[in-house]
């Protein structure tokens, strides 16, 4: 576990040493802002549901940026066969790559509490679903930062690790507006696997285990996908 750590402090203070963070973090807080106060006076009444909405679909471009380098820059530039040749598991490398991310991704969310303790000030809001608000941000967020690191595994170019995961992250959010046109038969299950049907459930503001499973079962999946594509990179 302290090597885990290790590279996942090592990820973190990365991100900070260059611009990449700064401009991911700073991009997707003026975008909430505008998206969010632009329309927020004219709907009368004070609530940070539509905040909720917005960061959802803003993760789709932002995760796949937090994790698009974590694996495929380190195999372009070949430090990956020095790091997978040190007294470390192919397993510490990915989680910790993985945490290095989403302690990134826990500092954006945090930063994001700034708008609804400005809203508080406005009107009375209730905070039990803000707080469940946020799980469901937390959760979708890692289920998507999961999914990067997977992307990245499988390529040593960042910009086709980023359209990949960009692009399954999108799939697994937007399935759930298909399913008018879907055969009830499979409706259920397409529903199921949609990021968006867990996200708005938790963010009702009532925690059902079945959608906090969901979202772990993602991460839990990605990452052993990740290892598999990792550890293959051994026998080759």
């Amino acid at each position: 576990m302290d090597r885990t750590l290790t590279i996942a402090k090592r990820e973190f203070r990365g991100y900070f040493n260059s611009p990449a963070a700064y401009i991911v973090v700073c991009l997707f807080l003026l975008l909430l802002g505008f998206f969010f106060w632009s329309p927020f006076f004219l709907a009368n009444r004070a609530s940070v549901r539509g905040m909720f909405d917005l960061m959802s679909v803003l993760l789709l471009p932002t995760a796949p940026a937090m994790t698009m380098g974590l694996l495929s820059e380190e195999k372009r530039t070949g430090t990956i066969e020095v790091l997978l040749t040190m007294p470390v598991r192919d397993s510490e490398v990915i989680l910790g790559k993985f945490l290095g991310a989403l302690s990134l991704l826990s500092v954006l969310l945090l930063l994001t509490v700034a708008y609804p303790l400005s809203v508080s000030t406005l009107g009375t809001i209730d905070w039990g679903p803000i707080l469940t608000g946020y799980l469901a941000l937390l959760l979708q967020g890692s289920a998507m930062l999961a999914i990067g690191v997977l992307a990245s595994s499988w390529t040593d170019n960042q910009l086709i690790a980023f359209f990949v995961a960009g692009m399954m992250c999108f799939a697994l959010w937007i399935v759930s507006r298909f399913l008018p046109f879907i055969p009830q038969q499979a409706a259920g299950i397409i529903e199921w696997i949609s990021f968006d049907y867990h996200f708005r459930n938790l963010v009702r503001g009532v925690i059902d285990t079945r959608n906090v499973f969901y979202f772990l079962s993602v991460i839990g999946l990605a990452l052993a996908m990740a290892f598999r594509s990792l550890e293959s990179r051994r026998w080759s």
